[in-house]
């Protein structure tokens, strides 16, 4: 994810939506988003992100990636 430019679109903390930025770090529990006004950290588990796969825009459940970059590889993911 990073390098990635999301888009805060749900949040527990409502300050946190409508936040557009590139992740620049990530860890097993949080994403450091780079915005115009610094850099924010937030929990996965808190927030649902809007980006761009393959030309389509995709909403993504935080909670869906509550692991270390590395571990996520060996995710199998359906739908």
């Amino acid at each position: 994810m990073i390098g990635k430019s999301v888009r805060v679109v749900e949040a527990k903390n409502k300050s946190l939506v409508g936040i557009e930025g590139s992740i620049v770090d990530e860890s097993k529990n949080t994403f450091t988003v780079e915005t115009e006004k610094g850099r924010k950290k937030m929990l996965k588990e808190q927030i649902s992100l809007e980006t761009t796969c393959k030309g389509k825009k995709v909403v993504i459940d935080g909670r869906f990636l509550l692991k270390r970059p590395e571990e996520r590889i060996k995710t199998k993911v359906s739908g």
